[in-house]
Parts: C-alpha cells; sequence; structure tokens
C-alpha cells in the first residue's frame, strides 16, 4: 500500500509541474480528486480494509489528499501570475509613440442658426418662451382660430396622439399660453420642434420653428414690416430686398408671405455663368416666413380686448434658412448625422 501510494504521488506531483494552463490543473483536480478520482476511489476503499489499518492507511490518504491540494493551488496561483505578467508585458504603453488624435466636436448647423436668430431678437428685446411638444387641440388650433371643421387644419399634416392630443404642428400654441398667463405688453419669440406627417427632400417629419410676438397698444403693420427686414437683413448679413405678399393663415388678418431676394443669385435670377439658378427658379425672390396681424378672434380665446390692444406675429422654419444660409439642397441631411456633413460647420 506504502508503494502504491508513493507512486501515486510522484506521478500525479509530476504531472502538476508540467501543468502548463488553468485547464490542465482542473482537468488533474478532477481526475484526481474528484467524485470518481484516484484518490477519492482509494479513500472510499478504506471500508474494505482489516479494522486495524484502516487508521494508519486513512491518515496517508488524507495526508496526501492535503499535499495534493495544496500543490494544485500553488500550481495554479502560478499559471495566473504568469499570464498576467504576459498580458502586461504585450500591453506595455510606448510613451515614445504618438499620442491618439481626439476629434474636435461642434454645434449642429440647425443650432447655429437657432442660436444666431436668438441672438439678433434678444438684441431687440425679445424675451424666450417654451412650450409643451405634445399639445391639446384647444391650444393647438381651436384658439388660434381653426374651427373643428375649418379646412386649414387639413393643410396641417397632424400627428394624433389620441383623440384630443397631438403633437404640436407649429409652436403657436406656445403664443396662446403666454398670453393666458400674463398682459401685454409682451415681446416673445418661441422657439422649437414642431411636428407634421410630411416627409421629402424638402420636409422632414420633425423640424424647427421660431415663432414670435409682439402685443402692445397701437401695433401696426409698420412695426410687423419693420422689425421682419431687420431680422432677415441680419440673419442673411446682406442689404437684400424684403416683400410682403398677401397670404392666409388663421390666426392672423391681414396675412402675408415674406420673400428675400435671393441669397444665391443676388436676385437677378441667374448664375454668374448665364445659368437659372435653381433655388430661385429664375424669380429672383425667395419665400422665406409668413407673419400677420394677430386676428381680434384670438386675442377673445385668450381676455384680451382688441378694442385696446393690437400685435403682430411670424413663423419662420429653421431647417429653411439653414438650408439657404449654407446651400444645402436636402433637409434630410440634418438629421442623418454624417460626421463629414456635420464637421463643415465646427
Amino acid at each position: 500500500m506504502n508503494d502504491s501510494l508513493e507512486t501515486l504521488r510522484r506521478e500525479v506531483l509530476d504531472r502538476i509541474q508540467e501543468s502548463a494552463s488553468e485547464a490542465e490543473i482542473e482537468q488533474l483536480r478532477v481526475e484526481v480528486l474528484g467524485r470518481r478520482g484516484r484518490l477519492t476511489l482509494l479513500l472510499r476503499g478504506l471500508k474494505d480494509l482489516p479494522a486495524p489499518e484502516r487508521p494508519r492507511v486513512g491518515e496517508q490518504l488524507n495526508q496526501l489528499k492535503r499535499e495534493i491540494e495544496s500543490r494544485l493551488d500553488e500550481r495554479l496561483e502560478s499559471i495566473k501570475a504568469q499570464a498576467k505578467s504576459q498580458a502586461l508585458q504585450g500591453q506595455r504603453i510606448d510613451i515614445t509613440l504618438p499620442g491618439s488624435r481626439w476629434e474636435r466636436g461642434g454645434a449642429h448647423p440647425l443650432t447655429l442658426v437657432i442660436d444666431e436668430i436668438i441672438d439678433i431678437f434678444h438684441g431687440m428685446g425679445f424675451e424666450i418662451a417654451r412650450g409643451p411638444d405634445v399639445e391639446d387641440d384647444y391650444h393647438n388650433f381651436q384658439a388660434l382660430n381653426f374651427p373643428k371643421d375649418h379646412p386649414a387644419r387639413d393643410m396641417q399634416d397632424t400627428i394624433f396622439v389620441s383623440n384630443d392630443r397631438l403633437l404640436r404642428t407649429h409652436t403657436s400654441p406656445v403664443q396662446i399660453r403666454t398670453m393666458e398667463s400674463r398682459r401685454p405688453p409682451l415681446q416673445v419669440i418661441v422657439p422649437g420642434t414642431v411636428y407634421r406627417h410630411d416627409d421629402d427632400a424638402t420636409h422632414s417629419p420633425m423640424f424647427h420653428q421660431v415663432e414670435g410676438f409682439v402685443v402692445d397698444e397701437n401695433i401696426s403693420f409698420a412695426d410687423l414690416k419693420g422689425v421682419l427686414t431687420h431680422v432677415l437683413r441680419q440673419i442673411f448679413q446682406r442689404d437684400a430686398g424684403v416683400r410682403f405678399r398677401p397670404s392666409f393663415f388663421p390666426f392672423t388678418e391681414p396675412s402675408a408671405e415674406i420673400d428675400i431676394q435671393c441669397v444665391i443669385c443676388g436676385g437677378s435670377g441667374a448664375t454668374k455663368s448665364g445659368q437659372v439658378c435653381r433655388v430661385c427658379k429664375a424669380s429672383g425672390w425667395l419665400e422665406i416666413l409668413g407673419a400677420g396681424m394677430i386676428d381680434p378672434a384670438v386675442f377673445k380665446f385668450v381676455g384680451y380686448d382688441p378694442e385696446q390692444v393690437s400685435g403682430f406675429a411670424f413663423g419662420m422654419g429653421i431647417e429653411r434658412i439653414a438650408m439657404l444660409k449654407y446651400s444645402i439642397d436636402d433637409i434630410r441631411l440634418f438629421f442623418q448625422n454624417d460626421v463629414r456633413f456635420l464637421k463643415q460647420f465646427r
């Protein structure tokens, strides 16, 4: 028995020393000390030995078991330490190598245009107001003089959340909410995101607007023309011509579409090479925003006396302005997150 135990001991200790991986150590542990391991079977066979020999043989077997377990643990720790050392050597940083270059970020072109417009209006004494993206029908339509059966509702391509809830189709509901909570004089702009069921090269289901309105005593259409002419010339940084064409909006009367001389061809309708200007289609003018005097019906919804106060309101699409400022021909570029496109505006 002693000879067989010594033979087993030498064999197992030699294999432990030759093991080169954690997997080999684990396999050897199972083979010798597992439920059906060689040493485990010897321990179970103690019951078959004569009673006087059991204590001595049992002590020898347990001593061998403790020694094998200890050697297995030592060898496993040695293998782990060696693997860690090799990994650290392989990952060692060479401080003579040039550092990684971090890309410098920048504001999105739409953010640049919104910030610029806000700065222009802030310099004229306007304050900023915000409102919810999910609106109710009353603030988005009814209080802006859109009756339930008004055909102008069809122009909005509305995205409904529920029967009375919708994604706002313009930032004008904030005009109603502001007037409901405050009294004139008011001089406010409302930048924000709006939503309509529309999607092509020049329209997006989500886009941005800047709504603005002024309410006080004796506000006239001349005030509207002066403010918007100054703002458009500041946005495009040129003394361009501005014209006002009669139009219709349910919440303003009279209403107007405002055009600016084409920022590409300078209003000539043709490029320097004599080709027809593709942006203004040879007209020399670009439609840029809508505006008008606030309809007295709107004042009645918010509790203002239209005999005492008057005001004007306007709304401009940020994507439209950004496309003209930066000569961009597809609105979808703003939302594709193409780094090659965005890098141009850093």
